[in-house]
C-alpha cells in the first residue's frame, strides 16, 4: 500500500528572521511530482529583495542572540532539532518520496537517518572548538588564537538528497556558530521548508537558518550578496564553476561539492558475486542520482560476459515505481529536463557505437512521470560521451581492462575525482589502486559508504574543499592570532 502525506497546496513561504512571509514580489513557482508530472504545490519564489531580506536577517541574529549563546547551548539546540527529525521520520521520508521521487524505503533508511546522525555529530563540537597558545621569539609577548566563526553562509543544496543535503551544510555551520541563509534547489523545496519549521520548534533564535525558495536567480542572488561570508554548494561543476569565479572575484570563502564520473574496478580475484550486487548499487541506487555514483565500470577481460549478463538480468527484474509505494526499487528521475537529458545521453551512446545491453528507454511511460529503465552499455572506447560525461541517471558503461597498470590509467583519464572503487581478495592490490587512483574516497569491497566523521569531497572538477569531520567543520571557522606585549 502506497505511503500518503499531505502538503498544502500553498503558495509555501520563506523563512526570512523567524516569520514565514510570500516573495516581495509575490511570485511563486510549482513543485512538481516526478512520478506523475502533476503540481504538489506552489512554493513562494524568493528574489534579490527576499535574499537581502534573508542575509541581514542572518547578520543581525550573528552579532545578536546566537553568538551571545553558550557553546554547550549551541549542543543542545542541535540535538534538539536532531530529536525533531526522528520524531518525524516518516513524514519527512514520504515528503522525499513524493517532492524528489526516490523510494520512501530509501528515504526511511538512508536520507532521514543521515540527517539525524549529522546533526548529532556536529552537536558534539560546539563544546571542543578551541584556540591555542603559541610560544614565540618575542620576549614578553603572548601569543593565542581564537577560532570565530566565518559569518553568514549561503548554502545551496541539491535536489537528489534535499534533506540530507541540508543537514550536511547547516550542521557544521552552525556548530561552529554561524547563520544561514539555506537555498533549496526549485525541484525539492518541501523537506527545505518543513526543516525550518522543525529548526523553529527546536527553538534556535529567529534568523540563525533562513530557508529561502527559488530557482538559479535565487541561488546567483546569494552568491552576489556582499553580506554572505561564505558559500557552501553541491551540484553541477558546470554550476561550480561559476559560483567558484564569482567567490574568487569577491574573496569569499568557498565550498564547492561537484560532479563526478566515478570509475569501479572488479579485479580478477574478487567476489563476483558481492561484486556484481556492490556495483549495480553504485550506479542504479536513486536512480543514478548521485555524483559519487559508479557510472563507469572496469571488467576484467575474462570475466567480462559473466559480469555483464548478470548486471544485465538484475536490470531487467528492477522494479521500478512511484517513490510513495513500497515495493519501489527504483523512484523517477526528478523533473522533466533531466528526464529528457537522460535519454539524450542513452541515444549518444547508440550514435556512437556503443553496444546497449539492456533499457535504454523510457519506462512507465502512462504514469506521466519521468521514469528512464536502468540501463547498461558495453563499450571499448573511453572517449564516447557517456563514458567522459556526468549523465546523473541509471547508465552504466561497461568495458574490458587486461592490466592493473591498464586500468588505473583508464580510471584516472577524466577530469572528475569524486569516488572510486576496488573489488578484490587481495589487500596489496586494493591498497595499492587506492595510492594510485585519483579521488577524494576509495571504496574498497563496498560502495558510497559516508558517516558525519570521514571527509568528503573530490579532486580535480569534482569541487574544492571537503564536507563532514573535523575538516568539514573548519571550513566554517576563522583563526584570529592575538598579540600581547607583557
Amino acid at each position: 500500500m502506497a505511503a500518503t502525506v499531505s502538503i498544502g497546496a500553498g503558495p509555501h513561504e520563506l523563512l526570512i528572521g523567524g516569520e514565514w512571509v510570500k516573495a516581495a514580489d509575490g511570485r511563486t513557482f510549482a513543485t512538481i511530482d516526478p512520478a506523475t508530472g502533476e503540481t504538489i504545490a506552489q512554493v513562494a519564489h524568493a528574489g534579490a529583495e527576499d535574499v537581502d531580506r534573508a542575509v541581514k536577517a542572518a547578520a543581525a541574529a550573528l552579532e545578536g542572540p546566537w553568538s551571545k549563546l553558550p557553546a554547550a547551548t549551541r549542543s543542545l539546540l542541535m540535538n534538539r532539532l536532531a530529536d525533531l527529525i526522528e520524531a518525524n521520520a516518516e513524514e519527512l521520508a514520504q515528503i522525499e518520496a513524493l517532492d524528489n521521487g526516490k523510494p520512501v524505503t530509501i528515504a526511511g533508511k538512508v536520507d532521514v537517518p543521515g540527517a539525524v546522525d549529522h546533526l548529532r555529530y556536529y552537536a558534539g563540537w560546539p563544546t571542543k572548538i578551541e584556540g591555542e597558545t603559541i610560544p614565540v621569539s618575542w620576549p614578553n609577548v603572548f601569543v593565542y588564537t581564537r577560532k570565530e566563526p566565518v559569518g553568514v553562509c549561503g548554502q545551496i543544496i541539491p535536489w537528489n538528497f534535499p534533506l540530507l543535503m541540508a543537514a550536511w551544510k547547516i550542521a557544521p555551520a552552525l556548530a561552529a556558530g554561524c547563520t544561514v541563509v539555506l537555498k533549496p534547489a526549485e525541484q525539492t523545496p518541501l523537506s527545505a521548508i518543513r526543516l525550518g519549521q522543525l529548526i523553529q520548534e527546536a527553538g534556535f533564535p529567529e534568523g540563525v537558518v533562513n530557508v529561502i525558495t527559488g530557482d538559479g536567480e535565487t541561488g546567483a542572488a546569494v552568491v552576489d550578496h556582499p553580506g554572505v561570508q561564505k558559500i557552501a554548494f553541491t551540484g553541477s561543476t558546470a554550476v561550480g564553476r561559476e559560483i567558484g569565479a564569482k567567490a574568487g572575484r569577491m574573496l569569499k570563502r568557498v565550498t564547492l561539492e561537484l560532479g563526478g564520473k566515478s570509475p569501479n574496478i572488479i579485479l580478477p580475484d574478487a567476489d563476483l558475486e558481492a561484486a556484481i550486487k556492490g556495483s549495480f548499487q553504485a550506479i542504479y541506487f536513486n536512480s543514478g542520482q548521485a555524483c559519487n555514483a559508479g557510472s563507469r565500470l572496469f571488467v576484467p577481460k575474462e570475466h567480462y560476459d559473466e559480469i555483464v549478463g548478470a548486471l544485465a538480468q538484475a536490470a531487467k527484474s528492477t522494479r521500478l515505481g512511484p517513490g510513495l509505494e513500497p515495493e519501489t526499487q527504483l523512484g523517477p528521475l526528478v523533473s522533466a529536463e533531466q528526464h529528457e537529458r537522460v535519454l539524450g545521453y542513452i541515444a549518444s551512446g547508440r550514435e556512437e557505437g556503443a553496444e546497449l545491453v539492456v533499457g535504454g528507454e523510457a519506462a512507465l511511460t502512462d504514469s506521466g512521470g519521468y521514469f528512464v529503465a536502468p540501463t547498461l552499455f558495453s563499450a571499448t572506447s573511453d572517449e564516447l560521451r557517456i563514458a567522459r560525461e556526468e549523465i546523473f541517471g541509471p547508465v552504466l558503461v561497461a568495458t574490458p581492462y587486461e592490466t592493473l597498470e591498464e586500468v588505473a590509467r583508464r580510471a584516472n583519464d577524466t577530469d572528475y575525482g569524486l569516488a572510486a572503487g576496488v573489488w578484490t581478495r587481495d589487500v596489496g592490490n586494493a591498497h595499492r589502486l587506492a595510492a594510485m587512483l585519483q579521488a577524494g574516497s576509495v571504496y574498497i569491497n563496498c560502495w558510497g559508504l559516508v558517516d558525519p566523521s570521514t571527509p568528503f569531497g573530490g579532486f580535480k572538477a569534482s569541487g574544492i574543499g571537503r564536507e563532514h569531520g573535523h575538516d568539514g567543520l573548519d571550513a566554517y571557522l576563522e583563526t584570529k592570532t592575538v598579540w600581547t606585549a607583557l
